[in-house]
């Protein structure tokens, strides 16, 4: 009796951590391996291009768990977020990122951005409407415009766009890791399985770093 009862014990055991094994991600299916790798601007951190679009539905959707998942990135690794330009009507919020990241303010305002946009109907790719949303903020309005404005916020935008055409991005939110693999939602399958897959190509692209994970 007591061995059945053993045995029982074990086999849950087993089931457990079985159902709780995370599978590991599908090249070619959940991931992709680049076939013309790129250089990163991270150094000695593992890069994750975040590739986005403040009016995109799926961008806005995402963004809350992101954050969450942004949370538990391990020190060797860092996000870079990047505003694609697919079309012209788009710049418009690649330079608003750009100015919001030159001043400090992506940490309290990025995520209302997305909410203008999305929650409260403001356009803010009307540069008037902009500069009133912007004011009330709590932002100085002149020298948020004068960033907006400037020649090194335009030449950041194309950067952006630039890089997207590069890693040959034709939709977002899409990610790219040590400019090596990229996956999105839509490969992964879900946003819980995204994360999951992110997760294993920080540990695969450490790996072919020849670094070691850090302390925590």
């Amino acid at each position: 009796m007591f061995t059945r009862v053993l045995a029982v014990f074990a086999a849950a055991v087993f089931s457990l951590s079985a159902f709780a094994a995370v599978p590991e991600a599908f090249e070619g299916h959940e991931y992709t391996r680049l076939n013309n790798p790129q250089p990163v601007a991270t150094g000695g951190k593992v890069e994750v291009l975040e590739f986005f679009w403040y009016r995109c539905p799926h961008c806005y959707q995402l963004e809350p768990s992101l954050e969450t998942w942004l949370k538990t990135l391990p020190r060797d690794a860092q996000v870079r977020r990047v505003p694609a330009v697919f079309r012209e009507d788009w710049m418009p919020g690649a330079r608003l990122y750009y100015t919001l990241e030159q001043m400090g303010l992506t940490d309290t305002l990025h995520s209302k951005v997305f909410d203008a946009y999305h929650v409260e109907n403001i356009n803010l790719n009307d540069p008037a409407v902009l500069g009133g949303w912007i004011a009330k903020q709590g932002v100085d309005r002149k020298k948020f415009e004068g960033i907006y404005n400037s020649f090194s916020t335009q030449s950041k935008a194309s950067q952006g766009a630039r890089l997207a055409t590069t890693y040959g991005i034709t939709g977002v939110p899409a990610f790219i890791i040590d400019g090596k693999f990229t996956t999105s939602v839509s490969m992964a399958g879900s946003v819980p399985r995204l994360y999951e897959v992110l997760d294993q190509l920080i540990v695969k692209a450490r790996a072919e770093r020849g670094a070691k994970k850090p302390a925590k």
